[in-house]
């Protein structure tokens, strides 16, 4: 599988590139249908609009289904103050402690996009003598937009307005020692590894025995983006998506985790063993943790009364919901257990 690997963080970076807040996913939704077509697989836009890509298979009883998700944390224009600055509201678990000072865009519904940064409100330490003991959220941060404007109506007649979207830059890098950085490697990360993953069966020519489909949904940042769209057949369905670093945690960023827990409860005990057998019989570098504070599309998936059960795979991360850290080697051992997975 180590071929895979660059072409996985290749089309991990492109993906990066792409804005895709939750909600706003009409760009990201057209890469991956154009990127997996590209492989000669189907692809297709489901209503809600994830994308739904068939890898082959002729057992379509005992089907799997992968998820990963194509949207990010973001944030929403809440208000437009009459100093000309906006005070947004967050898009999933963005946090305005640790978005402080990134810079972002601001899409409007008619009118193109605008660039801008996140500061804290009278951001100059010069000037502001509680500028340390002051707290970070987003009553306390606004957008200060990189436009020529000090009133309210001139932002207005920007073509800004309440309900926009705010993308914030991703910072992307890949280290010469092979990490690499960004924010929303959550999931977008994974979304890599699947094409590496397709890119693999088709430069093989291999099938699996199973029907295996791959589900990129666009609204896990909010927590129903697996809710639907389930194929017939389906017995079982696997989150391929960031496995957790940090303290109380074994997994590092080179290793691929297996979730036993989360915040949802225990996943599949069946699941979970093949898993960790897929890995061994790869030779993987695993590491099976339970996970404090964490929710998967594949909950939403059961909580949703489809009938399967379920698994959480992914590359380790460090500071999720930050500025983000993995590491190809994660890459590598997340495709391992794919294989060995899929073909036992």
């Amino acid at each position: 599988m180590e071929r895979y690997v660059d072409f996985a963080v290749q089309k991990a970076v492109e993906f990066l590139g792409v804005d895709s807040p939750s909600g706003y996913t009409r760009e990201a939704e057209s890469w991956v249908i154009k990127e997996f077509e590209a492989l000669g697989f189907e692809a297709g836009r489901t209503q809600k609009g994830g994308v739904l890509i068939s890898l082959g298979g002729e057992d379509t009883q005992n089907a799997l289904l992968l998820e990963a998700h194509g949207d990010t944390l973001g944030g929403m224009v809440a208000e437009i103050k009459e100093n000309g600055r906006l005070r947004i509201v967050n898009v999933g678990g963005l946090n305005a402690n640790n978005t402080e000072t990134e810079n972002c865009r601001v899409v409007t519904k008619f009118d193109g996009s605008f660039e801008g940064t996140l500061q804290l409100i009278n951001a100059s330490i010069h000037v502001n003598g509680d500028y340390d003991a002051k707290p970070r959220n987003w009553d306390t941060v606004e957008v200060v937009l990189d436009e020529a404007v000090k009133t309210d109506e001139e932002v207005r007649a920007l073509g800004i307005s309440v309900g926009d979207f705010v993308c914030f830059e991703p910072r992307t890098r890949v280290t010469k020692s092979g990490y690499i950085k960004s924010r929303f490697l959550d999931d977008k990360l994974s979304v890599g590894i699947l094409l590496g993953f397709a890119k693999y069966l088709h430069e093989e020519h291999l099938t699996p025995s199973r029907r295996v489909y791959i589900h990129v949904t666009v609204y896990e940042e909010v927590g129903h983006g697996g809710a639907a769209s389930v194929p017939d057949g389906v017995t079982e369905a696997i989150s391929v998506d960031m496995g957790c670093v940090g303290e109380g945690l074994t997994c590092t960023e080179r290793q691929v985790s297996i979730c036993a827990k989360d915040s949802g409860g225990p996943y599949s005990y069946e699941v979970v063993k093949k898993l960790i057998a897929a890995a061994r019989k790869e030779h993987a570098d695993y590491a099976v943790d339970v996970y404090p504070h964490y929710g998967s599309d594949v909950e939403a998936t059961l909580s949703a009364g489809h009938d399967l059960r379920h698994g959480l795979i992914g590359a380790g991360v460090y500071a999720s919901h930050g500025y983000e850290r993995s590491h190809k080697d994660g890459v590598l051992n997340t495709l391992r257990v794919l294989k060995g997975y899929l073909f036992p």
